[in-house]
């Protein structure tokens, strides 16, 4: 039985781990990343050296803001997000909230609409978005919750889908269920990076 679970854990991972082709502006050298989530974003569990906000500025070689803040849900990263945008030099922010909304159990209508006004607020700004998917965690192990693509699709902005659940389904990644190691956010901002659109020629 712990194999075919397991089994069908990974099948579900491989299905759902896509990452859909982004339109975003190129990031110039002078381009500031906004990082906009919980925990996740936050690095909770490692050094902040270690978070993946840090990791992917070594690997831009762009000013990263890690705007994550641990156990943050929509509503309130909804409530903070103006202030996070008011850096003129933003160019791109990567949302990743939810998973706190899915601890909690709080509605997921709520939930999707409170990430499509933060990705109206950074639109209006001129702000690229990449959002950024949370799976459910249940006794089952891990789901895809359909409504970070529906909202990709009717914001017309980039998905990154399914990289949370593949971390988190590896016990060398993470330190408990919620949350990566440092490996873990490695990967994370790894994955991240490949996702953008970099620009070393624009000074």
């Amino acid at each position: 039985m712990k194999y075919i679970l397991s089994s069908a854990i990974a099948v579900l991972i491989l299905l759902t781990f896509t990452k859909k082709e982004t339109e975003m502006m190129p990031l110039s050298s002078r381009d500031t990343i906004l990082t906009f989530g919980d925990s996740l974003t936050y690095g909770y569990g490692a050094n902040t050296e270690e978070s993946y906000p840090k990791l992917l500025a070594k690997y831009t070689g762009r000013r990263v803001i890690n705007a994550g803040i641990n156990g943050d849900t929509s509503e309130a990263g909804l409530r903070r997000l103006e202030d996070s945008l008011k850096d003129p030099s933003i160019k791109l922010m990567i949302l990743f909230l939810g998973g706190n909304d899915i601890i909690l159990k709080s509605s997921m209508k709520s939930l999707k609409e409170n990430l499509r006004s933060m990705i109206k607020m950074a639109k209006e700004k001129q702000i690229d978005v990449l959002l950024v998917s949370v799976p459910n965690v249940n006794l089952f192990g891990l789901s895809p919750l359909d409504l970070y693509d529906e909202l990709a699709e009717e914001e017309d902005v980039p998905l990154l889908s399914g990289m949370l659940a593949e971390i988190l389904s590896d016990p060398s990644l993470k330190i408990d269920q919620i949350h990566p190691n440092a490996k873990g956010y490695e990967k994370m901002a790894k994955e991240i990076f490949e996702s953008l659109n970099i620009d070393n020629t624009r000074e």
